[in-house]
């Protein structure tokens, strides 16, 4: 979007469930769903003289974390006490981080529109999740599952200049997260929201804007129309002389609007202070060469292998590396059937349209990778056309039969045979007589015609380029 006089400035705080059993200070299950505050306990209650017990499995998830996204490791973390009232919040605070976070001062990059670009990291800090408030009339109902969740909340700089560059961002962070198995990213369930700070000021000057945050979003795309809707928002009060006041507003997709929901707190408006219950968490350097060690192959790194490795272009390493899985399935693919473009085309074609109509993930394929490029082999070995083909790979998709058994089942062998495709030739020369001697009289047009001919004469069996090849013979005459 053009903005004329105007730049938005953008941050986001994305708030990210850790995948762990139990919650982050209690042994209560962590996981989604149960029935209404069926996952408590005196800790998740806020019970008086119930301690929290820190979960050293988040405390090993947010490390990978802050590593994946190039952060420094504090050797020295404190847990605070972040005091506010609401409902969802029994203790009447909620245990984070503030002045001593985990992890500081990383980027991530990521591609979009051919270009790279990158957004800094000021911190990502653990903290418990809140429960949940259902409001209904005059009644509110507080379910409690989810108090004490473990999150780790990223905060970004505020380097991000548009809405399409921040969707991007999250959706990148979220790879991220999946690749580390550490969140599944799940929006709709609330396993990864994003809150976006935005702000829009002159162009060519330095000083910032008035700072709004747009809450809870849970999907990319609403990330980036509320942020688009916001930034006109903002233009337009700044170009009718109207107050932006720094406030906390909600997404209204249905109306595709934001809306005032309370004024924007201030850190003193918390009165941070350290848990008393809880002591800091200190981590050395053997415990961070231990989980270095544990990290996968990053997707930036993974696409940026792929290209120089199977010389993919770059478009096609950024889609295979979305999903760990499908990068796994794309390199098997590769490197079994020796052939990575068709490979990549395959994957990203055929398969992914017939597994998004199914609503099937990767994993759980009915074509295997092996399948997969058992089938491409056929092809470059002239046993099956690219038409052929197919009508083969749908039929593995129905099946989970291997190509061969399908081939030879249904007849489909590609006919190799010059003789025998001189004959097809022949037998449609002889049912289109004219054709030929109008082809030889000057209408070099008509080739194409014989060429269908032929192709259908054969069932679609005959090989292309044998057909071709003879049909500009045998038309000298």
């Amino acid at each position: 979007m053009a903005y004329s006089d105007w730049e938005p400035v953008i941050g986001l705080e994305i708030h990210a469930q850790l995948l762990t059993d139990s919650k982050v200070f209690s042994p209560d299950s962590a996981h989604f769903g149960g029935g209404d505050n069926e996952h408590t306990d005196p800790i998740s209650l806020g019970m008086p003289g119930a301690l929290p017990v820190l979960n050293m499995r988040a405390v090993e998830y947010s490390v990978k974390t802050g590593l994946a996204l190039n952060c420094t490791i504090r050797r020295k973390s404190v847990f605070a006490r972040k005091n506010y009232f609401y409902p969802d919040l029994p203790k009447g605070y909620q245990i984070s981080q503030y002045d001593e976070p985990i992890c500081e001062h990383g980027h991530v990059d990521y591609l979009l529109d051919g270009e790279m670009k990158r957004v800094g990291i000021t911190r990502a800090h653990m903290e418990e999740d809140a429960g949940k408030s259902q409001h209904s009339g005059d009644f509110t109902l507080i379910n409690l599952n989810r108090a004490g969740v473990p999150l780790l909340e990223i905060v970004s700089e505020p380097d991000i200049k548009s809405p399409a560059e921040a969707a991007e961002y999250a959706r990148t962070v979220r790879t991220i997260l999946r690749y580390l198995n550490v969140c599944d990213g799940n929006l709709e369930e609330g396993s990864m929201r994003c809150d976006c700070n935005v702000s829009v000021r002159k162009k060519g000057t330095t000083k910032f804007g008035t700072k709004v945050e747009l809450k809870n979003i849970n999907s990319f795309r609403f990330v980036e129309k509320a942020i688009e809707y916001e930034i006109q928002r903002q233009i337009d009060c700044k170009e009718t002389g109207e107050e932006i006041i720094q406030e906390t507003r909600l997404y209204d997709p249905t109306k595709n609007r934001t809306f005032s929901m309370r004024a924007k707190e201030e850190a003193h408006d918390y009165r941070y202070f350290p848990d008393p219950d809880l002591l800091p968490v200190e981590i050395d350097e053997a415990y961070l060469e231990k989980l270095r060690a544990q990290l996968p192959e990053l997707p930036i790194v993974r696409a940026q292998r792929f290209q120089s490795e199977y010389q993919i272009p770059a478009y096609d390493s950024f889609v295979l590396t979305t999903e760990k899985a499908m990068a796994d399935y794309f390199e098997a693919t590769a490197k079994a059937s020796k052939n990575p473009k068709a490979a990549s085309n395959w994957v990203m074609g055929e398969l992914l349209r017939e597994l998004n109509e199914a609503k099937v993930d990767i994993e759980k394929s009915p074509v295997s990778s092996a399948n997969l490029a058992e089938m491409i082999t056929m092809i470059d070995s002239k046993e099956i056309s690219g038409k052929m083909a197919k009508d083969v790979f749908g039929e593995m998709f129905k099946s989970s039969k291997g190509p061969k058994e399908i081939v030879k089942s249904k007849g489909m062998s590609q006919i190799t045979d010059p003789a025998a495709i001189e004959k097809l030739i022949d037998e449609v020369f002889a049912a289109n007589a004219q054709a030929v001697t109008d082809y030889r009289g000057g209408k070099v047009k008509l080739f194409g015609f014989f060429v269908g001919a032929v192709m259908k004469h054969s069932k679609g069996q005959a090989n292309p380029e044998l057909v071709n090849q003879l049909l500009t013979t045998k038309l000298k005459g």
